[in-house]
């Protein structure tokens, strides 16, 4: 786990005690590839930390090409349902596992503990939070503002990697587009 706290401080310093306080409470999570880690109308009741691996974001549909896949999370990043966790309401998405994935987590309840008992609980708090608002916002700014051919070259620029982790049936749900007109655009790239 200390690769986590090294994430964290590259931004804030934790003292020993909060570190060995909050990290008490951190479950590891291990899933296999295309695994629910949350279904649609369950409660979420973590924040997670991806060790390792990639987790989509989706809202179900009865068929499944219909799906809307509105989201990615990779390694070092946090994961959640953040509005259903924070307002212990129904999820109106899922979070599954694209890949094998290796999770720490904190439950609803040891986050108000670790809240309550340290300094560095707010922090947390906080970076979740803005880390989880920032994904929202690139993603609307995304959809407002670029073509599908730059939110495709931006979604693998930082990680090329990924587009072998990824099916292509979900980045052409997450970049707008029907799979045929992906197919038209990597054409183009290539």
């Amino acid at each position: 786990m200390d690769f986590i706290r090294k994430h964290i401080e590259a931004i804030s310093k934790i003292s020993d005690t909060d570190w060995t306080y909050f990290s008490s409470r951190l479950v590891q999570r291990d899933f296999k590839k295309r695994t629910i880690i949350l279904k649609h109308n369950e409660v979420e009741d973590h924040i997670s930390f991806i060790a390792c691996g990639v987790v989509r974001l989706y809202i179900p549909k009865e068929v499944k090409e219909k799906e809307v896949t509105f989201g990615f999370s990779f390694q070092n990043q946090f994961i959640s349902a953040y509005d259903s966790f924070l307002m212990r309401k129904p999820s109106l998405y899922e979070l599954e596992t694209l890949s094998d994935t290796t999770i720490y987590s904190i439950s609803y309840q040891d986050l108000q503990d670790v809240y309550a008992h340290t300094e560095f609980g707010n922090l947390i708090g906080r970076l979740t939070a803005e880390r989880l608002f920032m994904l929202k916002s690139r993603r609307e700014q995304s959809l407002l503002n670029e073509t599908a051919e730059e939110r495709y070259f931006n979604l693998f620029k930082e990680r090329p990697e990924l587009i072998t982790v990824i099916p292509l049936k979900y980045v052409s749900s997450y970049i707008g587009v029907t799979p045929q007109a992906l197919s038209r655009i990597r054409k183009r790239i290539n």
